[in-house]
């Protein structure tokens, strides 16, 4: 398992691996599952698809109701059918909730009428996600302490749950791990903060030039999914409405990215299992994959 912060350099590194081990890649970025968006969602080139066998790029539609609930299905039944041939497997993406899904598994939770989210949904659109904050610390102030609070998704899955069951979304988080059929290597990529907040700006830069904000407003007609709710498109389609000039728009893209690395590695840094490597390190990564499969 290959995680990290965005920008870090995951593609390179895993492309790498997976050719040392003879290997094929798994991703778990909960944004790259879509066919229609590939500059703001930082897919692997044609050029290095090709160059190792990738699952779960690309695979969805924007259209297509998918959450991590169906993810954790779906790459399941592939990871085991891939281990029939393989003694490996490289799992990447930086979507913590997506990849633990796959190596800790999910809390079970309960069905909500469709109703509540519709509702949260619109109090969202008319109040703002301030709004949305303060009915989670009323209604659930411990989850409330650890959620991240600058996305609007999360607080509106806890507080559907709050609202059906009449009873704290914190209170179904018992995190029971489960015992999966393989053995996982956890491994984490760091760079210093300047690095790394130097490739976050260069990296949006580059996406400017290959048409981000063309791509962007070819989905400004369907910017109410859940899969453009997202740094690098929620940007520019305010930019679109008019809200700020294009100059603001790209300072924007780049705080928010560099932000929300910033949210990736708070959330890495509380699992203590975690082997970090700078990605220049391979031959260490390497070595620790080599121990541990013997």
């Amino acid at each position: 398992m290959i995680t990290g912060p965005t920008a870090v350099g995951k593609t390179d590194l895993c492309i790498n691996l997976a050719k040392k081990f003879n290997t094929v890649i798994i991703s778990s970025d909960s944004r790259q599952f879509f066919q229609e968006i590939n500059i703001g969602t930082a897919k692997p080139s044609e050029k290095e698809l090709a160059m190792v066998p990738h699952y779960f790029i690309g695979n969805k539609s924007i259209h297509d109701l998918y959450d991590v609930k169906k993810y954790e299905s779906e790459a399941l039944a592939c990871i085991d059918s891939l281990f029939k041939e393989n003694d490996l497997l490289i799992l990447t993406g930086g979507s913590g909730m997506y990849t633990d899904a796959i190596v800790e598994g999910l809390d079970h939770m309960p069905q909500i009428d469709s109703s509540f989210r519709e509702e949260l949904n619109a109090v969202y659109a008319k109040e703002g996600i301030s709004y949305l904050q303060e009915m989670l610390l009323k209604l659930d102030p411990d989850y409330f302490a650890v959620v991240d609070k600058q996305n609007p998704q999360r607080l509106i899955r806890a507080l559907e749950v709050c609202l059906g069951t009449g009873l704290p979304f914190s209170s179904f988080r018992i995190k029971k791990k489960v015992i999966r059929p393989f053995k996982t290597v956890k491994i984490a990529l760091k760079r210093d903060r300047e690095e790394l907040y130097e490739r976050i700006n260069r990296r949006m830069d580059n996406m400017i030039q290959e048409g981000l904000f063309e791509e962007a407003t070819k989905m400004y007609p369907y910017k109410a999914l859940n899969a453009l709710n997202t740094v690098g498109y929620k940007e520019i389609f305010a930019y679109l409405n008019g809200l700020y000039d294009k100059e603001e728009a790209i300072r924007l893209l780049k705080r928010n990215s560099r932000r929300y690395a910033k949210r990736q590695l708070t959330w890495l840094n509380k699992d203590k299992t975690y082997h970090w490597f700078h990605p220049d390190e391979i031959n260490g990564m390497v070595d620790l994959i080599k121990a541990q499969m013997e």
